[in-house]
């Protein structure tokens, strides 16, 4: 894959967020990592994005250890988690989408003998990927987004009356949606150094008794489509960072080539005057030559 070629990586848990994903993308080939993990890579049309594609299965430590190797390998400009999840307000129908404007680990906390006292840990998406959602959204027809936070934790949610509900409902009372995998991706991209990232999920259930249900007549499906809709459209208004021709910046600058610095003033004092080089962009292809001087 060449180095200059834009990655956005799109992430799933579950075969049916795979597959509505995958529906999207043209032109793909499967790429296989040094650990064997898999991911399909293809190009979605209209943009300059290639997409790799992976499904990770389920799991918020999963998730983490393996969108930090898929990072580190793809080195991407952006990171989207696409799949379903439980809908935990009453306004909610199935089909709906949450894009993820903050992504809650609810699990957190200390049990005493007054009660749990929470200690919220908490993921922004990407202000970058938020605001290409909402203008990708103003045009999109036939989806139901809601732009807001929504809580991920190691625990399918169908009891509505159960105590994790109400705690949820308590400590974290602006999420929309709970879901497994977000918070894993979330970090992973955090600590990749501020990896652009965005969470986004179709309600596939009310995170009730009603689940299995809703599950069987196709659900899934149908939220997973919806989610994905979503998704690309977010990378079509997200257009990739732009980035110079191979040897552009040579040709630019006479004087500069093999066995030199490229960067601003290289060899020539160009921009800070006397006897320096500077590093700063520079691609270098052997020795950098320079001289020492003292200044009294």
């Amino acid at each position: 894959m060449p180095e200059t070629e834009p990655i956005a990586v799109v992430l799933t848990a579950l075969p049916v967020e795979y597959d509505a994903v995958r529906a999207l993308l043209e032109s793909l080939d499967e790429v296989v990592l040094d650990d064997g993990t898999r991911l399909e890579r293809g190009r979605l049309s209209g943009t300059g994005w290639t997409v790799a594609l992976a499904e990770l299965g389920e799991g918020a430590l999963n998730t983490a250890a393996l969108t930090t190797r898929v990072v580190s390998a793809l080195a991407p400009e952006c990171l989207l988690f696409v799949g379903v999840a439980g809908g935990l307000k009453d306004e909610l129908r199935l089909g709906d989408v949450v894009v993820g404007t903050k992504v809650y680990a609810v699990h957190g906390g200390k049990q005493t003998p007054q009660g749990f006292l929470a200690r919220p840990e908490v993921w922004h998406g990407s202000h970058r990927l938020v605001q290409a959602a909402r203008s990708a959204l103003r045009d999109l027809d036939g989806v139901r987004a809601h732009r807001k936070p929504i809580a991920c934790g190691d625990v399918v949610l169908a009891d509505d009356r159960s105590a994790l509900r109400d705690h949820i409902r308590r400590t974290y009372n602006d999420a929309y949606a709970i879901e497994t995998e977000g918070s894993g991706a979330s970090h992973a991209a955090h600590l990749s150094g501020g990896l652009d990232a965005l969470v986004v999920r179709g309600i596939s259930d009310l995170a009730d008794a009603g689940k299995s249900t809703a599950d069987a007549e196709g659900s899934q499906a149908l939220a997973a489509g919806q989610a994905a809709k979503v998704a690309l459209a977010v990378l079509r208004k997200h257009a990739p960072r732009p980035r110079s021709a191979p040897g552009a910046e040579e040709e630019a600058r006479p004087g500069t080539g093999s066995g030199s610095g490229s960067g601003a003033g290289a060899g020539t004092g160009t921009g800070t005057g006397g006897d320096t080089i500077a590093f700063q962009g520079g691609t270098y292809y052997g020795p950098v030559v320079g001289k020492i001087t003292r200044h009294n």
